[in-house]
């Protein structure tokens, strides 16, 4: 089953520009390059074009294991009219040096690229160029785009192999990623419709406010997912903006809601926190299911259903 419609006559978007490590993570997913695709400045003008009816969907960037969840995607996503989450995909990170015809790394005193790059590539700057200073870039391909420009305040850029291709800029260094491992997590972004179906391999995004401050509020939410056995495999705090203290937390399940133990927690959680938003259910990108004690299954859950029923005749 395609995650895209290939009929569709509305493109997809992402954060662009052309050449970032957000569109090759677009490409990999089925039926997308069968679409038109067009780069979006921020994540949050990505989201707009979904929601102003512009783009069918929107590929943006979430996690990275190196610097944790992307902020800017974070927000987006948890405000504003209400979108969903229809698949993931996860792209091994590795980044080249480039630079214009002529530089060599003798003449590299200044370095753009996306602050998520520098930090994932500031070893290896320490050994080969410790005098390099760095020029944040809202993006890796827009560094690179500078450069080819000649509008650029810097020498080189740090940026994915697809950049240096598309470009035709020079590659001084290969694979300078300080993490050989390191992945970004990317996730498509739709307007609501009809849940991607259940495979038994799923995840579940939700963006959960804590009502109020006091001791145990936040316990109040995570005994949701434990006595339903439903495993969290990331959790962090957005700050709303309203005041100091004031938080978002926003959350990756273990499966999709249409299983039983995560319909139940949904359920819990609604009550505690009645201002929760569901940002989907979708497949995992690696396929890996989750464990599921026997306590835990649907049919656990449908036969302590018919159990209570059968006390109320």
């Amino acid at each position: 089953m395609t995650s895209v419609p290939t009929d569709s006559v509305l493109p997809l978007t992402f954060l662009g520009p052309e050449g970032t490590f957000t569109e090759s993570a677009l490409l990999k997913v089925p039926g997308a390059a069968a679409l038109a695709r067009i780069p979006s400045n921020t994540a949050a003008a990505a989201l707009n074009k979904v929601r102003n009816g512009e783009a069918f969907a929107a590929m943006l960037p979430i996690e990275n294991s190196i610097e944790g969840g992307v902020p800017a995607t974070l927000d987006a996503i948890a405000n504003g009219v209400e979108l969903r989450i229809i698949h993931e995909v996860v792209v091994p990170v590795s980044f080249v040096l480039v630079a214009r015809t002529g530089v060599t790394l003798a003449d590299v005193t200044a370095v753009g690229t996306h602050p998520h790059a520098w930090a994932q590539t500031r070893e290896w700057f320490a050994a080969k160029l410790p005098l390099a200073t760095h020029v944040p870039a809202n993006s890796t391909a827009a560094a690179a785009h500078e450069l080819v420009a000649g509008t650029s305040a810097f020498q080189a850029a740090v940026c994915a192999p697809l950049v240096a291709e598309q470009t035709g800029l020079n590659i001084l260094a290969a694979g300078i990623e300080d993490n050989a491992g390191a992945v970004t997590r990317f996730v498509l972004v739709a307007k609501p419709g009809s849940l991607p179906v259940p495979t038994g391999a799923d995840k579940t995004t939700l963006a959960i406010p804590l009502p109020e401050d006091h001791p145990g509020a936040l316990m109040a939410i995570l005994e949701q997912f434990a006595s339903r056995g439903v495993n969290l495999s990331r959790i962090e705090s957005r700050p709303t903006g309203q005041y100091l203290g004031h938080y978002i937390f926003s959350v990756d399940m273990e499966g999709h809601i249409r299983d039983a133990r995560v319909a139940e927690a949904l359920r819990g959680l609604h009550r505690v926190s009645p201002d929760m938003r569901f940002l989907g259910s979708y497949p995992r990108a690696d396929g890996q299911p989750p464990l599921i004690r026997a306590y835990n299954s649907d049919v656990a859950f449908a036969e302590a259903s018919t159990w209570v029923e059968s006390l109320l005749v």
